[in-house]
């Protein structure tokens, strides 16, 4: 007999989901851009990884490199942070009222479209705490997904069974005009148990992006279509942008 539940679709569900795709060779390489990013941070204070989860950034980034020892994780999914990785601090806190003082932070990164999964007034607070806790000239890194990729291809719907027997299905569908994909996931555990869950994860233009930024006291100092580093074009399959507390 199945147990259907739903459940808040950033926790055990796209914890479970998710992992199996994040090959220890996508992580380093996630992990390299981001130590290249940060290779040349004098400001002091930790550098946190916003939406840290289980914490596959956070415990190399704190182990070697220039963030070694700086790097501090904040999750709100409890789930997610019992299943996290040793090496680093972490702290479960909101994005929307982030537990930093004031001016404390040397940077902050995020990853996966993971300040944009709210809604449009919500993603305003969220980078106005980010930029409130930085330090003046301090860096933010995220990335995202390009809104003309989800344009051109606005619908997906997969089915995939998972290395532990689980059964993953999810169907999404990007609306041009909002910049909205609403999506559903469902996973099937071996077991037979099923955890269901729903999201909604907002794509901007570019510009739109950078005037978002910019309305919360951040300037956008780079923007890259790849780990590489190259400029986006309408190939690219990632939008990383660098971002930092304007002086003054």
């Amino acid at each position: 007999m199945r147990h259907s539940s739903s459940v808040s679709f950033f926790g055990e569900l796209y914890l479970r989901s998710t992992r199996p795709f994040l090959s220890p060779e996508i992580t380093l390489r996630e992990v390299a851009y981001l130590k290249r990013c940060f290779a040349g941070l004098a400001l002091p204070g930790p550098v946190v990884d916003l939406g840290c989860g289980h914490g596959r950034h956070a415990a190399p980034l704190n182990t070697s490199g220039p963030l070694a020892g700086r790097v501090v994780g904040l999750e709100l999914d409890a789930y997610s942070l019992s299943q996290r990785a040793p090496g680093f601090p972490a702290i479960r806190g909101d994005l929307r009222a982030l537990p930093f003082q004031t001016g404390s932070l040397g940077g902050a990164y995020a990853w996966y479209s993971t300040l944009f999964a709210f809604s449009e007034a919500e993603h305003r607070v969220i980078l106005q705490e980010v930029a409130r806790c930085l330090r003046p000239g301090a860096l933010l890194v995220f990335q995202t997904v390009p809104y003309e990729r989800l344009r051109e291809s606005p619908g997906a719907a997969f089915q995939h069974t998972l290395p532990d027997g689980s059964v993953l299905e999810e169907e999404s569908r990007f609306n041009p005009e909002t910049g909205m994909d609403h999506g559903r996931r469902r996973l099937t555990l071996p077991e037979g148990r099923v955890l269901s869950g729903v999201y909604t994860i907002r794509y901007y233009p570019l510009a739109e992006l950078t005037q978002l930024l910019e309305s919360t006291g951040l300037a956008t100092r780079w923007v890259h279509g790849s780990l590489e580093g190259e400029p986006p074009t309408s190939a690219s399959t990632d939008l990383i942008v660098g971002a930092e507390l304007r002086h003054g």
